[in-house]
C-alpha cells in the first residue's frame, strides 16, 4: 500500500527551495482499541462533562477554557483570544543551520516523518546527497495545522526525514540524577561483564520485535468469537538474586555461551 502524504511543504535555506510531500513514518493505528460497555444490558455507554456541585451534565457549548497559574489562580480564555495567538500560516520549512549528528541526543527526539519530492527530483536529492556527503543534520522551523515545531532535517537511506524536537523543559538532562555510588569494581567483575557484552553482541532484527500483549489479546477475541476457552500460563516468577555479582555475571556469561553455540 502506498504512503499516502499529509501536508505540503518547501524546505527553504539561503536560496535553496525543495517543494516535498510529507509522510507520517511511524503507524498509530496498531494500538488497541476497546468499547465500554454497560455491565447490565452490554450498552455502549458515553462519557460527559458534569458539574461536579450538581452533578449535571454540561453542554460542551457551555464549556470554557481556564489556565491554572501556580498561584492558584484559574484565568479565563475565550476561543478568540486563543486563535489570535495561532502562529500565522506557512509552508515553509526553514533550516536555521546544520550541525554535527551527535550535537542532538536521543532524549531530543520526538516523532518521525519522512519527506518525499514533490516534483523536485533534482534539488531533493541534491540536497540528500549533500547532507550526506557533509555528515550533518539540519535544524528547521515550520508551522504545520496551526502548530509551530522544531525538528532536525536528517538522511534516512537515500531519502530526507523531518525528526520533531522536543522543546527546553521537556528534556530532563541525566545530570539530574544521582551520582552512582557504591564500591569500587574489581578487575574480574569488570572482565565479565565486558565479555557479557560482547557475547551478546549480534545483528539487530527489528522484525523479530512484535508486541506480544496485543498478539495475545487479538487471539483471545479470536478465541472467544469461536467459542473457545484459552489458557494462558502465568510467567514464572522471578526470584531475587542473593548472590555475588561475580556470580550473577559468571551465571549469565555461561547462559549466553550456551545460547549462542545453541
Amino acid at each position: 500500500m502506498a504512503a499516502r502524504a499529509m501536508w505540503k511543504g518547501r524546505i527553504r535555506f539561503g536560496d535553496v527551495d525543495v517543494p516535498v510531500k510529507l509522510y507520517s513514518a511511524i503507524r498509530s493505528s496498531s494500538g488497541l482499541h476497546f468499547r465500554l460497555l454497560h455491565e447490565k444490558d452490554l450498552q455502549p455507554v458515553k462519557q460527559m462533562m458534569v458539574n461536579p456541585a450538581t452533578g449535571e451534565i454540561v453542554d460542551y457549548e457551555d464549556v470554557h477554557r481556564a489556565f491554572p497559574t501556580d498561584d492558584g489562580l484559574l484565568v479565563m480564555l475565550d476561543e478568540e483570544e486563543l486563535a489570535a495567538l495561532e502562529p500565522e500560516a506557512s509552508r515553509d520549512i526553514e533550516v536555521t543551520r546544520f550541525v554535527d549528528p551527535e550535537v542532538i541526543t536521543h532524549a531530543w527526539y520526538d516523532r518521525p516523518y519522512y519527506l518525499g519530492p514533490d516534483d523536485s527530483d533534482p534539488e531533493y536529492f541534491a540536497l540528500a546527497e549533500a547532507l550526506r556527503r557533509q555528515k550533518k543534520e539540519g535544524i528547521a522551523r515550520w508551522v504545520m495545522r496551526k502548530k509551530e515545531y522544531v525538528g532536525a532535517l536528517r538522511l534516512e537511506g537515500d531519502y530526507l526525514m523531518l525528526m520533531t524536537l522536543r522543546h527546553t523543559g521537556e528534556v530532563v538532562p541525566a545530570s539530574t540524577l544521582n551520582a552512582p555510588a557504591g564500591r569500587a569494581l574489581d578487575k574480574r567483575e569488570v572482565d565479565m561483564a565486558t565479555q557479557l557484552v560482547a557475547a551478546l553482541e549480534g545483528d539487530l532484527e527489528l522484525e523479530a520485535y512484535h508486541d506480544e500483549y496485543r498478539e495475545r489479546v487479538l487471539e483471545l477475541v479470536e478465541a472467544k468469537t469461536e467459542g473457545k476457552v484459552l489458557q494462558f500460563p502465568r510467567a514464572p516468577r522471578k526470584k531475587i538474586a542473593d548472590d555475588s555479582l561475580s556470580d550473577i555475571l559468571e551465571q549469565s556469561l555461561k547462559a549466553a555461551r550456551k545460547k549462542a553455540t545453541a
